[in-house]
């Protein structure tokens, strides 16, 4: 890559704050930067559907609660596997363009503490315990989950291509809202479940669409496509305009207050706002829980 596409004002952004992962032997502690452990909101995106599907499905099954605390402790440790595995393929794809924006910079591939080929092995051996995980479910979801994957490898692909790469990120973070469902009654009621889904696309693309605004120049100067570019001026109306889901009031309430207060000029206030959007995922899911729990009680 051209050296100068770096940004000449790297050095002016904020230092990353120091987690937990800092603690972690030196020689391990970049594997684990690159598999983002230590954000907790990538994770929990991609769990929330998984936790609404399967919620929603034990509440139809009557199925007794050991079924849904299973499967959602389950979902949880995939999650984990396979944010990982998805942003091992995204910072291997992305390893010179981040090098140039100031947010992303520091991730170990664009800093040069892992070479290319340490990823790809840390990616075979996620992708070796993913398929493993899937392995434990049926059949049917067992062939669902890995399709997933496709999405997976096309989403950095698409923000060199296309305006809306947020759609692809949508399709691959809400994939659980079918996979749930079809992990505990081994087929998905597309009727009920693909609204679920797409209310889920919807929703990402909210979050990530303002997560991603505090890097709108950045990104066209180093030729990336994003939907906080194509959405312009005009992102906070369109942004509100997106989690319109019936039946999850409460959540769209947060998402919108959210959307009202940031501020897309303010590094800090971008970040913030995609940890406080997995609040949004908790609220639905607890509603969805808690009317399993009333029926079960009934």
């Amino acid at each position: 890559m051209d050296k100068s596409l770096i940004i000449n004002h790297l050095d002016d952004y904020p230092a990353p704050a120091v987690t937990w992962v800092d603690y972690i032997p030196s020689n391990i502690r970049p594997y684990f930067y690159l598999a983002r452990v230590h954000k907790s909101s990538g994770i929990l995106s991609l769990f929330y559907p998984c936790a609404w599907s399967i919620t929603m499905t034990c509440y139809a099954r009557s199925a007794p609660m050991t079924t849904v605390w299973f499967y959602l402790g389950f979902f949880l440790v995939a999650s984990q596997v396979f944010h990982a595995i998805g942003c091992v393929i995204n910072d291997m794809w992305d390893k010179d363009i981040d090098a140039a924006i100031s947010r992303t910079s520091t991730r170990p591939l664009a800093a040069g503490d892992l070479s290319m080929f340490q990823a790809l092995i840390f990616l075979v051996l996620q992708l070796a315990l993913g398929v493993s995980l899937f392995m434990q479910l049926n059949e049917y979801s067992l062939t669902l989950g890995l399709s997933s994957l496709c999405l997976v490898v096309l989403y950095p692909v698409l923000k060199r291509i296309n305006d809306l790469p947020q759609i692809v990120l949508g399709l691959c973070l809400s994939w659980g809202a079918l996979l749930g469902t079809a992990s505990v009654a081994e087929t998905v009621d597309f009727d009920v479940y693909i609204p679920l889904f797409m209310g889920g696309v919807c929703w990402t693309i909210a979050y990530s669409s303002s997560y991603i605004r505090q890097d709108r120049d950045e990104h066209v100067k180093n030729g990336l496509h994003s939907t906080a570019i194509s959405f312009g001026d005009q992102i906070r109306p369109i942004l509100v305009g997106f989690p319109f889901f019936i039946g999850v009031a409460f959540g769209t309430l947060h998402l919108v207050v959210l959307i009202a207060r940031i501020d897309f000029k303010d590094k800090s206030s971008c970040d913030a706002s995609l940890f406080s959007n997995s609040w949004f995922g908790f609220w639905v899911w607890t509603g969805a829980m808690a009317d399993y729990v009333l029926k079960m009680q009934s």
